[in-house]
């Protein structure tokens, strides 16, 4: 099974990682690298997403697309990357989540894979 992890943060998170200090900084992205690492085998793509103010979005509700800058989506959670996993079903993909050492929140998702693949 195909799975998409996308990684979330929150505001709390977010401050929690600017207050911390150079050094506690580093042990966690270190932290974060060893769990990529240990994982490297089901991982088969991702990426770290720019910071939310860059996004641009549009609206497709009625009549003319809308385009403006920003996310401007309700919550106050931000989706700030994502990988692509390989596994043998969702409780694998739990068991790799279960020690995800990053952000407070990660949504699984399978992908759906079309004819031609």
């Amino acid at each position: 099974m195909k799975y998409v992890l996308l990684f979330v943060e929150t505001e709390e998170f977010a401050r929690e990682l600017q207050a911390m200090g150079p050094a506690e900084r580093a042990r966690a992205f270190e932290r974060v690298n060893e769990w990529f690492t240990a994982h490297a085998g089901k991982i088969t793509g991702g990426q770290k997403l720019r910071d939310a103010e860059t996004a641009t979005t549009v609206r497709l509700e009625s009549g003319e697309p809308v385009v403006v800058d920003g996310p401007f989506v309700e919550g106050k959670e931000v989706v700030s990357g994502y990988s692509e996993i390989e596994v043998a079903d969702l409780d694998e993909a739990l068991r790799m989540v279960r020690t995800w050492p990053g952000c407070p929140v990660v949504e699984i998702r399978p992908i759906e894979i079309s004819p031609m693949e």
